[in-house]
């Protein structure tokens, strides 16, 4: 039996054992954005340490739990906080608490992430649906064996996120009254920054925003036929012909300062769900 598989199924007996209720919904919070898992009601908390089989989250703004509840009615896993490919961990790893996820009867995962704005019409603070990405990182999670009761060996991408789910959110989005910018993700490695040069060429190839997240774990949804809603957080302007650097301080001082609308409108959302 593939290791992954057997690891993934360890991992997921574990957790039900400490919990009552089954999630359907899994939540991925990026930098600065855990707090939502504060308001998760009948909640159980796990820290990742304290895991079978976890890895361990290693940034600054990640708190590094697992938290199993009920949020706006609906059955939820959120991750406070995720692991990164510039952490170290293979792509396997960076995307096990997804594997982990389905297993546990997850069947819709929605991806925050906070990222730097490449589009000139977005600002700072806003939030933008993801309707495409753009794979930058050089590597995949799939590479390897597959595992058939995973999914299939070539899983198409033609729509890794969910295309019913934007207008869901749009509409949302408009009757909270909250700006709502829709375009497509870069994933980079990291941990740097990306230079100028670097930013003129991704804008060029299509790219709305960059961040070094969120890509691994949409392949790895979409592989199993998991559903995904993905929303970036534009913590900065990466525009590489104005380009003034930024720092991580900086990324998730603005994302604390987006937290309230980014809150509630995926809080709303949930209910349309």
């Amino acid at each position: 039996m593939n290791q992954l598989l057997e690891k993934a199924r360890e991992t997921a007996r574990f957790i039900e054992e400490q919990i009552t209720l089954m999630p359907t919904i899994g939540l991925i919070l990026g930098s600065g954005l855990g707090e939502l898992a504060d308001e998760i009601e009948e909640s159980v908390a796990i820290a990742y340490e304290d895991i079978l089989n976890f890895p361990v989250s290693t940034v600054e703004g990640h708190a590094g739990k697992l938290v199993i509840g009920k949020l706006n009615g609906k059955n939820v896993i959120a991750m406070q906080g995720r692991f990164h490919f510039y952490e170290g961990y293979s792509m396997q790893e960076v995307t096990f608490p997804v594997r982990v996820m389905k297993l546990l009867g997850v069947e819709t995962i929605i991806v925050t992430n906070a990222c730097g704005g490449m589009n000139p019409e977005f600002a700072p603070g806003d939030l933008m649906v993801i309707t495409d990405h753009i794979n930058m990182t050089a590597a995949n999670p799939l590479i390897g064996t597959n595992e058939s009761e995973f999914g299939p060996r070539f899983p198409d991408m033609s729509s890794a996120y969910t295309r019913e789910f934007i207008p869901t959110i749009k509409e949302v989005a408009s009757n909270l009254g909250i700006s709502l910018q829709e375009g497509v993700y870069v994933s980079v490695s990291g941990p740097t920054y990306m230079s100028a040069a670097e930013l003129i060429m991704l804008r060029k190839i299509g790219g709305d925003v960059v961040g070094m997240s969120t890509v691994p774990e949409v392949i790895v949804a979409r592989h199993m036929g998991m559903k995904v809603l993905g929303i970036s957080c534009i913590t900065d302007m990466a525009i590489g012909e104005a380009l003034e650097g930024i720092t991580h301080e900086q990324v998730v001082e603005v994302a604390n300062r987006t937290k309230p609308k980014f809150i509630q409108l995926i809080k709303k959302t949930l209910m349309k769900m």
